[in-house]
């Protein structure tokens, strides 16, 4: 999969090759410093729509223009940059010089679409296959295809592509997805990337090597598919956490786990469900990826998806992933991430299906040192203070959550969930604790 980066003041050309890259999709805008792959790329999740989960192979909704919504419905103001359209959208055949094309009879829509994304500073990716076909059945990129793949997505002027795995073996795998990686930085054009790899190999070591995905790709699936179902959400949730030791560690600036696209907006999910997904793929570091349609998506889950602190806690420029540090008894887990300047955020999540539960705790039962902290609610907008030993209540729906920012000048011991249950001081800055002006 590819993407490209679009700004007001950038001119396209309307050869064949830039029609077709408008169908692929998908696209990554935020580039500082240099890290891992050496692209400088994605220092923070990145942020957009994807027409997958909703759309599969029916991709005529990409012809409505949704960087139109990103862009006009305020979206891209808060990060959701790149509109990624996946897989299906080449033609069935190379073309005469063996380069990828899109399918003919879309080629006038493509165009049209193209020139429309480049006004609104929306970026796009594309998708293809590390063997003979994609996961739709189109052309895929075999590994004597992807140094003419990459440079024909670079000169698409594509942001981010993804590497699938279907129809490939781990042997195709093992060389291809390093080779890509080279192959992109070749071209001299920063372009994300996007690898399927750890997905085909059951995510986890010895058979997927995390450090060598730091190394090579901006972010990497880990899991099956998402499908518009809470069933599905909860699978990602129960086998990311499961394995948080392995995952945590693998993910930070530059390199990030991703559990797959958000859903509200669809028809799977209920608004408590909604706002579970956004709030632990918050906790998650993970990239924030929409697949829904911006068209009619209704104002409760806009409001979820377009909340400045959800989004603002999932940015958090240190990159630290969150970790699950309490599972009760109840029904309710307890996740925590560590934020800069001596932030975190924390959420309580019920798995119970019958009522709401009071759930009942300190602060210093969260391993909080003493002190009062500062407690914004994320989706209510309350604000309180609390005493690390003062008894709280905390009210969470079935299968819903409450989401914390807790700033306060006190540290907190951080390293007893990162270091096998020892204490090896904190990891927090010295400067003070607060609710940062950007949530307000």
């Amino acid at each position: 999969m590819s993407s490209i980066k679009l700004t007001s003041d950038s001119t396209y050309p309307f050869s064949s090759a830039v029609m077709h890259l408008v169908e692929l999709l998908f696209v990554s805008s935020l580039s500082v410093a240099t890290f891992a792959l050496d692209n400088g790329l994605m220092r923070v999740p990145p942020m957009g729509w994807l027409a997958w989960e909703r759309y599969r192979c029916d991709i005529d909704y990409v012809f409505t223009r949704p960087h139109t919504r990103l862009s006009e419905d305020g979206w891209r103001e808060l990060g959701y940059v790149y509109v990624n359209i996946d897989d299906c959208w080449s033609s069935m055949k190379r073309d005469d010089n063996g380069r990828l094309q899109a399918d003919p009879k879309d080629s006038q829509e493509a165009s049209i679409n193209w020139h429309a994304t480049c006004m609104t500073g929306v970026s796009s990716w594309a998708s293809t296959g590390t063997w003979a076909h994609t996961c739709g059945g189109y052309p895929g990129t075999t590994l004597d295809k992807i140094e003419l793949d990459a440079q024909t997505f670079a000169d698409w002027e594509v942001d981010m592509f993804k590497f699938d795995g279907c129809y490939s073996n781990a042997t195709e795998q093992e060389q291809g997805y390093p080779l890509m990686s080279k192959a992109l930085n070749a071209t001299g054009r920063p372009i994300g990337y996007s690898c399927s790899w750890p997905a085909y190999q059951g995510g986890l070591p010895p058979k997927v090597n995390y450090t060598q995905l730091g190394e090579i790709c901006n972010l990497w699936r880990n899991y099956g598919d998402i499908q518009d179902s809470w069933d599905s959400v909860l699978k990602i949730i129960n086998w990311f956490f499961e394995n948080q030791d392995v995952l945590v560690s693998a993910a930070g600036p530059g390199k990030w786990n991703d559990p797959d696209m958000l859903i509200a907006g669809d028809f799977g999910l209920s608004m408590e469900q909604s706002r579970s997904q956004m709030a632990i793929w918050a906790i998650m570091a993970a990239p924030l990826f929409m697949s829904n349609d911006l068209r009619t998506i209704n104002s409760g889950a806009r409001s979820i998806l377009q909340n400045k602190i959800a989004i603002s806690i999932n940015q958090d420029p240190r990159g630290i992933p969150g970790r699950s540090i309490l599972k009760e008894k109840s029904g309710i887990d307890v996740y925590w991430r560590p934020l800069s300047k001596n932030a975190s955020a924390l959420v309580f999540f019920s798995r119970r299906n019958d009522m709401p539960y009071r759930y009942q705790t300190t602060l210093s039962k969260l391993n909080y040192t003493t002190g009062s902290y500062q407690i914004y609610d994320v989706f209510t907008e309350k604000t309180m203070t609390l005493k690390d030993s003062t008894s709280f209540v905390v009210s969470v729906n079935p299968t819903g959550v409450v989401m914390w920012y807790v700033s306060a000048p006190a540290k907190r011991n951080i390293r007893q969930f990162y270091r096998g249950g020892r204490l090896q001081g904190s990891l927090f800055d010295d400067d003070e604790n607060r609710i940062s002006p950007v949530f307000l």
